[in-house]
């Protein structure tokens, strides 16, 4: 199945807003930046996973992807850079016509492992040029330095009609 979509590059803002049961792909060359980011600005905890978490909560009791088939918001906290690891859920989430976001977080050069670098760079330059969309992500936004900071709420939640 062909995942491409049209992938929005987003501009940081306090606040971010996606709709409800959406996948929401956080990607940080720090784990502990992540983890703190997500610690900050996601108030639903039950709706965060990282691979260890389903694996040690639901190990033999429930499929990863059952979130994503019950219409559930998942902000899944990638554990690489690479793509290998999102397909997966990217591709779940497609068949589900749920919405697709992404977001990376921007993090010193000396907190990023050398067998990290070729990974984030080609992140850096699918994002930066839209080609996310070839992944199956329908919006993208980076973050770095400041601008994360200055993100205060992420919000899942469906646009208020006027």
């Amino acid at each position: 199945m062909d995942l491409t979509v049209h992938c929005r590059v987003l501009t940081p803002t306090q606040r971010l807003r996606y709709s409800p049961g959406s996948l929401l792909i956080v990607v940080s060359a720090s784990p502990a930046e992540r983890d703190r980011f997500l610690d900050r600005l996601i108030e639903d905890r039950a709706c965060l996973l990282s691979l260890q978490k389903v694996r040690g909560l639901l190990r033999g009791r429930v499929a990863d992807e059952e979130r994503l088939q019950n219409r559930e918001t998942v902000v899944l906290a990638a554990e690489t850079l690479g793509p290998d690891e999102r397909e997966r859920f990217l591709r779940i989430a497609a068949a589900l016509r749920r919405p697709r976001h992404l977001i990376m977080l921007e993090t010193t050069r000396e907190q990023v492992r050398e067998e990290d670098r070729a990974a984030l760079n080609a992140l850096r330059r699918a994002l930066d040029a839209g080609e996310l969309g070839r992944e199956g992500v329908q919006t993208a936004l980076r973050l770095g330095g400041g601008s994360a900071a200055e993100v205060k709420r992420i919000a899942f939640r469906s646009t208020p009609r006027e």
